[in-house]
């Protein structure tokens, strides 16, 4: 169970807090989807949760343990917005195994298969992929870390409907597996699979109500 109590964000060049007194709870195995504007707050928020920056006020809990920043970093993945500008590797295998040279051919195997991209070839140049399969990639990439948190900024933004339709798809089938945060100014598609629903104004969440599936 991820919760946040009362959490707050207000870096010292801002006049106004970015984050106010945030509480939110999303139990294992569920997808929880928050949706609001750009400058809402709703990357920053990912950011504090995968531990690149630190809360001014409130707490974080994974269970019942409070996590500290490098823990964070432990615990959560976080797939940014057009994370193929971000590939570093030359290869499929390269980019897969970044920071991770220890991590063995069945690791990179079970990855891609999570992502439906077992069938390519791993010498295959990251930027040689369709814009749907670099997304899976990206994915691949966090999931191979084995994250209890795995977290995605607009992961539609840029994809035609095709592409955001197999996304979506792919996404409802790794919450089986694995805990969801995902936030977005496009909902149409991702909150037919979520199951908790917030949206985020001037830093402020608020619960949104689900529809009965």
């Amino acid at each position: 169970m991820l919760s946040l109590k009362n959490l707050s964000y207000h870096p010292p060049a801002t006049p106004k807090p970015i984050l106010k007194k945030i509480n939110l709870k999303l139990a294992p195995q569920e997808l929880g989807l928050i949706i609001g504007p750009s400058g809402s707050g709703k990357t920053t928020l990912l950011e504090i949760l995968a531990g690149l920056a630190e809360q001014t006020e409130g707490s974080i809990f994974w269970r019942n343990q409070e996590l500290s920043s490098l823990y964070l970093q432990q615990l959560a993945g976080l797939v940014f917005q057009f994370p193929e500008r971000h590939f570093c590797g030359g290869t499929v295998l390269e980019e897969l195994r970044l920071g991770h040279p220890e991590i063995g051919s069945q690791r990179i195997h079970d990855a891609l298969g999570e992502v439906s991209l077992d069938h390519i070839s791993l010498s295959t140049p990251p930027h040689a992929l369709s814009g749907g399969q670099q997304r899976r990639l990206a994915l691949a990439v966090q999931l191979i870390r084995q994250p209890n948190l795995l977290m995605l900024d607009e992961p539609t933004a840029g994809l035609d409907w095709s592409m955001r339709r197999q996304l979506t798809k792919l996404l409802g089938k790794l919450k089986e597996h694995w805990t969801l945060l995902i936030v977005t100014h496009e909902p149409q598609e991702l909150s037919q699979i979520a199951d908790r629903c917030w949206t985020i104004n001037h830093g402020e969440l608020k619960s949104v109500e689900m529809a009965t599936k």
